[in-house]
């Protein structure tokens, strides 16, 4: 009986085993596995997809800039004093020769022909060649440049077709998003870092610029000499801003873009007009925040002589409290709301002034105005 009991167990071990692995998967000879191709492209990494997408896009711009003979008078004490120059490690005989000064930059395709780059990369350049991936190089010439932001188009003389980078909608970036930072540094093409976005919405104030007017993107994806003007790409290979600039010095390691939607509007009133219109009322701003209220506070830090704000009667420690319609609560909702308004179009902006509330009327103007004052 208890043979036979195990000879029942046994075959019914085996029928288990036949219904878990069918004879057709056990018998199936082996073989090499096919090469699964979409498995492979899925293994590689986003990072890798990314700059495929946008890469041949990229371009290296070299310019060139004529330099004339510096005006120094013959008996110029900077040349018979050998001090100076030793001091200042001067070759002051060989700079005073006619010469040509070359450097480089970034930039990257975004319409049939048309570069975005940076604008302190073509500054009085005499001569522009673009060079794409793919080894071939083109003269460009330049549409228009915009030092209050930084940004400058380009328009390459020859013919197409040409790769375009697609540009993303930098509204929709957070902190933390990953950024893939494109350039080609010291001529290097396709250099790339990887890093995280840190911050939005980075007033260049803060970092002791006060000659330009951007809110940039800060990453700590490296970007080098030589990246200026290439794009920061998001994990989906889209261009959500152009790289700027560094820290250097203390708190190194930092880097900034232009956010994209900031510099399509600037490149396309380039395009459109050759340069760009910046309202401005003539004030600085400085953010207060009140952690027992917790909100912030917008305070006038200066004011232009002989500006739109002064003839408005807008003072120093004034708090801006509306503009227009809009509620403020950050410098960057003053900026918005007068560059929305336009030039020569009356605004209302009300003030908070020794807890009394006092409402004005201002007709900003072109910042341009503003320096001639």
């Amino acid at each position: 009986m208890k043979r036979y009991i195990q000879k029942i167990l046994l075959v019914t071990s085996l029928i288990t085993v036949g219904i878990r692995y069918p004879a057709k998967v056990i018998s199936q000879p082996l073989s090499k596995p096919k090469i699964n191709e979409v498995n492979l492209y899925s293994n590689r990494s986003f990072i890798t997809k990314a700059v495929e997408r946008t890469g041949s896009a990229v371009v290296t711009i070299d310019t060139q800039r004529y330099v004339k003979k510096r005006k120094f008078p013959r008996n110029s004490p900077l040349f018979i004093d050998p001090y100076f120059e030793r001091f200042f490690g001067l070759d002051l005989p060989n700079d005073n020769r006619p010469r040509i000064e070359q450097s480089q930059g970034s930039g990257f395709i975004f319409a049939d022909g048309l570069i975005m780059t940076n604008a302190h990369v073509v500054n009085r350049s005499d001569k522009v060649i673009v060079g794409l991936t793919n080894g071939k190089k083109f003269e460009a010439k330049l549409i228009g440049q915009d030092f209050f932001t930084d940004l400058a188009v380009l328009k390459i003389e020859g013919k197409g077709p040409w790769p375009k980078a697609k540009l993303g909608n930098s509204a929709k970036i957070k902190v933390g998003d990953w950024a893939i930072a494109v350039g080609n540094p010291f001529g290097l093409e396709n250099t790339v870092t990887l890093g995280i976005i840190s911050n939005l919405n980075r007033n260049v104030n803060q970092l002791g610029i006060y000659d330009k007017k951007l809110e940039l993107i800060q990453t700590d994806a490296a970007i080098n000499p030589g990246n200026s003007g290439g794009p920061l790409l998001n994990s989906e290979g889209e261009v959500i801003g152009i790289n700027t600039l560094i820290r250097s010095g203390p708190g190194a390691g930092l880097s900034f873009a232009i956010p994209i939607n900031k510099a399509k509007e600037i490149a396309y009133q380039l395009i459109k007009n050759g340069k760009v219109i910046h309202p401005m009322i003539g004030i600085s701003l400085i953010e207060e925040k009140n952690s027992e209220r917790k909100n912030n506070s917008v305070k006038v830090g200066y004011v232009v002589p002989n500006s739109p704000a002064e003839k408005s009667g807008i003072m120093i420690e004034d708090t801006i409290v509306k503009v227009g319609n809009k509620n403020i609560e950050t410098a960057s909702d003053v900026i918005d709301q007068i560059s929305k308004n336009g030039i020569n179009k009356q605004v209302n902006i009300l003030l908070k002034r020794r807890n009394k509330f006092i409402e004005l009327k201002v007709i900003p103007t072109d910042i341009t105005n503003l320096e001639k004052n």
